[in-house]
């Protein structure tokens, strides 16, 4: 276990399910945090903690927020799809206060990122390859879109200004698997609490993207960069297959591709007919 960071850490998203449970954990951990969100703090505080309500469209609020803090934990923002009106915003423009508050104070990012910006490659069927992080980005929806940008944000933010940033492309972060796909995309609590704290207090970054899922042999994803921060999962989704394997939707996009459900939202392309029925690229 790393030594707790000696800067406070800002946790956007707090009062999420995820951002609930990491500032339980880092706060058992000694790390001294800065927690905020749109919405208010539904948990007593943790020690060491304090809370801010602001929504992400406060870029001075922000910068204030963010004075004298090491590391900015972005989990804030629209978590499902929805409109992109409704994603724009907060997925967006917050962002972008997210990494100027992360310039001006040389803190570093970690960005949770998503599958999503990726869910419209195919899930990988026999011995073909797991898809690696250069993969080309393929958003299955305006939730999905807003990861990518926010992956390029970092990028950008790094080349231009030297801005570290993890960028963590979650599978399915839930307490158990639910469902044969999250066989291959489920990330434990425990692990997610690990990566956060790898990428936190490893002494660089750069620029990195890691598939922030367990330790699943039927995970869909290959090579990352999470050598560069020590991480290695230690939990697997294996464990449920007999509970779960068997569980499906039933509709062959949403089987097809490895964004779920959420390939499915708004699709009209009409069902397909082969596995290589739409793919001309």
């Amino acid at each position: 276990m790393a030594e707790a960071p000696t800067k406070p850490v800002l946790l956007t998203g707090a009062a999420g399910n995820l951002g609930r449970m990491l500032a339980r954990e880092l706060a058992g951990l000694g790390w001294t945090l800065r927690l905020t969100d749109i919405a208010p703090f539904p948990d007593p505080l943790p020690p060491r903690a304090a809370f801010t309500r602001m929504d992400l469209a406060d870029g001075v609020g922000l910068l204030r927020l963010a004075e004298g803090c090491g590391a900015i934990l972005h989990f804030g923002g629209i978590s499902v799809e929805q409109p992109f009106g409704t994603v724009l915003g907060p997925n967006v423009q917050g962002l972008y206060h997210v990494y100027e508050a992360a310039r001006r104070e040389k803190a570093r990012v970690i960005f949770a990122s998503s599958n999503h910006s990726i869910g419209f490659h195919e899930r990988p069927q026999g011995n073909e390859a797991k898809i690696d992080v250069d993969c080309a980005f393929r958003p299955d929806g305006y939730y999905g879109l807003s990861k990518a940008y926010g992956e390029l944000m970092g990028r950008l933010y790094w080349d231009k200004h030297g801005v570290e940033n993890v960028n963590f492309r979650i599978g399915s972060c839930f307490p158990e698997p639910t469902e044969a796909r999250m066989l291959s995309t489920w990330l434990s609590f425990a692990d997610l609490v690990r990566l956060t704290e790898c990428a936190v207090t490893a002494p660089r970054s750069g620029h990195c993207v890691i598939w922030a899922c367990s330790d699943n042999p039927a995970s869909f994803w290959g090579r990352d960069h999470r050598d560069r921060i020590g991480w290695q999962p230690q939990d697997s989704a294996e464990a449920y297959r007999a509970r779960v394997g068997q569980i499906t939707s039933g509709n062959p996009v949403i089987e097809r591709y490895q964004g779920g459900s959420y390939t499915a939202i708004d699709y009209t392309r009409g069902k397909p007919s082969a596995r290589d029925a739409f793919d001309l690229d």
